[in-house]
């Protein structure tokens, strides 16, 4: 008995003492590393958030000073001459379009570019040449162009005799016009990466099984194409979301007379000195951690049709 025991206990000790063996001499200073790399990429988004819950007494430093919800209620209530929720509003909406236009630009371009383009090369990298310039002179660039273009209607409603229009015209700058543009410089090309690597994977196979039993092109895509990059379109939908929420440089000069939440709470930085700026942070870390758990939420739920699906054909097979 004892040594039918010692013999079973003895596999477990030659995996642990196998364990051991692996690690190597600089796994530990690798993983001290690790870890301080860690706290200085996430201590101050936690240091931020701990220090929006003090009491009305609290500082921008810590040792914290109480524990309460007041610097949220100073926020909901207005921070001086700032509409912090229209600014919120905003940048939501014009994160939504990002994402939208995104997703359906990114695969567009990728089903287009499984096949030879004339130009196609050079179409790519002007596509992705936004991502090497500096984003300031992109907003400049795009701000200026705008601004061109207002001079242009101007003179076109000026020229036809339209007084009227032309007192009331005020700018082409705007939310969904060029600070849509701006962002989407920025959100397209990680978008058309992402795309062009699946669709590099892809196996034109399901598509040719798919012709051969009638399906039209549009079944194609819709039945069989999309299904399987879903995964993906979520995920180029949650990186065009992310990107657009917090963008600013690209944002600041191509906005015209209004503003996101990130430049609001640029401008917040150099007039309010309380902890209500904390409180916007965490709750924009908050919306930003929310739209990431509905993407993977999405993605389950994608992945669990796919399943479904493989399943019931697997089925039909069968029978």
């Amino acid at each position: 008995m004892a040594t039918a025991a010692s013999e079973a206990r003895t596999p477990r000790v030659k995996v642990r003492v196998r364990a051991r063996e692996r690690r190597a001499a600089g796994f530990w200073p690798l993983a001290l590393v690790f870890g301080l790399f860690v706290a200085f990429l996430y201590g101050p988004m936690v240091g931020i958030v701990a220090l929006s819950f003090q009491g009305p007494e609290g500082g921008l430093t810590f040792p914290m000073r109480g524990l309460s919800l007041h610097w949220f209620e100073r926020l909901a209530a207005g921070l001086g001459t700032v509409d912090i929720a229209a600014a919120f509003k905003r940048s939501l909406a014009l994160g939504a379009a990002v994402m939208v236009v995104t997703v359906v630009l990114s695969v567009a371009a990728g089903l287009a570019f499984r096949k030879r383009l004339a130009g196609g090369t050079a179409l790519f990298y002007v596509t992705v040449a936004s991502l090497i310039m500096p984003s300031i002179i992109v907003s400049l660039g795009i701000g200026l162009q705008f601004r061109l273009l207002d001079g242009g209607i101007k003179w076109a409603l000026e020229a036809l005799g339209m007084s009227a229009t032309l007192e009331d015209y005020g700018t082409a700058l705007g939310l969904f016009t060029s600070a849509l543009g701006a962002h989407l410089t920025w959100t397209l090309p990680f978008g058309l990466l992402i795309m062009f690597a699946v669709f590099n994977r892809f196996n034109p196979a399901y598509e040719e099984a798919a012709r051969d039993l009638g399906a039209t092109p549009w079944q194609t895509f819709r039945h069989v194409v999309m299904p399987l990059i879903a995964p993906s379109v979520v995920g180029v939908g949650m990186f065009g979301f992310t990107l657009s929420w917090d963008e600013i440089a690209r944002t600041s000069q191509a906005i015209g007379d209004v503003n996101t939440l990130p430049l609001e709470l640029q401008g917040l930085t150099t007039t309010v000195t309380n902890p209500a700026i904390y409180a916007l942070g965490t709750v924009t870390t908050v919306v930003s951690l929310v739209v990431m758990a509905l993407a993977v939420i999405l993605l389950g739920v994608v992945l669990m049709i796919i399943w479904a699906l493989t399943r019931l054909v697997d089925i039909r097979k069968e029978l």
